[in-house]
């Protein structure tokens, strides 16, 4: 998957128009504020943790970072990365461009709190070098989420 199959997927909502492609890495949380030109918690990562056979994605704030207690109490199991090859397998996205638009049917969607503060964030499109500017609301909406959850510090 990538960009192109990012905005396919977001044509439903009206908001292919809003992918913005950079010509620089915009891979980490630094690196994309730096290419959107906000602060770094603006930035919506979307993090990635094995369940099972698959995974789930949590976007969170850029600043944020995953309180593994609350994690625990919430999905019943520890908080456990897969591997960059296992990311791209079982999203269908890369590191670097991991987001909640147009992955591998199956993969549920959580947005933690941490986010809501801000009036828009911008999560990237699947690629390193790209993003979109959402509210909350539109995120919630484009990405399927499930919900709202509270697992994230640091913020």
């Amino acid at each position: 998957m990538s960009v192109e199959s990012v905005r396919e997927y977001l044509k439903k909502f009206g908001a292919d128009g809003k992918v913005m492609e950079f010509d620089v890495s915009s891979a980490t949380v630094e690196l994309a504020a730096q290419a959107v030109g906000v602060e770094p918690a603006r930035i919506a990562k979307t993090l990635s943790f094995k369940k099972g056979d698959g995974c789930i994605l949590i976007v969170t704030a850029g600043d944020a970072k995953i309180d593994n207690p609350k994690f625990k109490q919430f999905f019943s199991m520890k908080a456990t990365m897969p591997s960059p090859e296992e990311v791209l397998e079982l999203v269908g996205h890369p590191v670097g461009g991991v987001c909640p638009f147009g992955i591998k049917e199956g993969v549920p969607v959580y947005l933690d709190i941490s986010m809501k503060r801000f009036e828009t964030v911008f999560p990237a499109c699947g690629s390193g070098s790209s993003a979109i500017e959402l509210t909350c609301d539109e995120l919630f909406e484009y990405s399927g989420a499930r919900e709202w959850i509270d697992v994230c510090k640091g913020w």
